[in-house]
């Protein structure tokens, strides 16, 4: 069985007083069925691994330097990650992808990096809204997934995430049909990629994850969980996420 993870994004937001949100998060939710993440901006990643420290919120990175250390001025490593008390970090966010002109290689040598420091990779995917409308999406999803996934990635280290480019932060969202399709065509490619942990490796939906449509999404065959951005920065709408994820088949 795979266990669901619900993971949050707080992306470029967040201070320190925005830590009693995820303090709350962590008293409201003591036991919950799912495996709980928030992944804060660096600034807080240590301070908020202390706060939760106890319970059963994990902390992550928004992303890694392929390198363990060196001369990258502004650059966090995998390791200096793990230092500060985090077990996942996100590589290939779309983001990041796009802003920062990060390729597939790229992004494998994150992953491959953050496994090498114990952390579990949550490695993005998702296409363009162009993409979308020419029916490229399954291909483009296949390309970036075959690109991404580093030597060495199984069930325990590795996450995908697949996240609509044209979803995220727009409160618009695939139908259930269309996420449907992608988490099944990933999961046959990952089956035939990795024939010893592809069927355990969790695949999470992103792109306006919200308390409203949060059940819906989760009944759908290979969604595992969500990487939600915007919802996870409240205590309340992160939480009734969780509490969805905990009810869902």
């Amino acid at each position: 069985m795979r266990r669901k993870l619900a993971a949050g994004n707080w992306k470029m937001h967040g201070l320190a007083a925005d830590l009693a949100e995820a303090e709350a998060l962590s008293k409201a939710h003591p036991a919950p069925r799912c495996e709980v993440l928030i992944c804060p901006p660096a600034t807080l990643l240590a301070r908020l691994a202390d706060t939760l420290s106890g319970g059963t919120v994990a902390v992550g990175g928004q992303d890694c330097h392929t390198a363990a250390k060196g001369a990258h001025t502004g650059d966090v490593s995998a390791v200096m990650l793990a230092d500060a008390g985090a077990t996942h970090v996100i590589v290939g966010h779309s983001e990041r992808r796009a802003d920062h002109a990060e390729t597939d290689a790229a992004i494998a040598a994150k992953a491959a990096s953050a496994h090498a420091a114990g952390l579990t990779a949550i490695i993005c995917l998702g296409e363009t809204e162009a993409q979308r409308d020419a029916g490229e999406t399954l291909a483009v999803v296949a390309a970036q997934l075959a690109g991404s996934l580093p030597e060495g990635a199984t069930a325990a280290n590795t996450v995908i995430a697949y996240e609509p480019v044209w979803a995220i932060g727009t409160g618009r969202t695939p139908t259930i049909d269309q996420i449907a399709e992608v988490h099944t065509a990933l999961r046959t490619h990952l089956r035939s990629a990795l024939p010893a942990e592809g069927d355990g490796i969790r695949l999470l939906y992103g792109g306006s994850v919200k308390p409203a449509n949060a059940a819906e999404i989760f009944a759908v065959a290979d969604v595992d969980g969500a990487l939600v951005g915007g919802a996870s920065l409240k205590a309340a709408d992160f939480g009734a996420i969780i509490a969805a994820l905990d009810a869902a088949p």
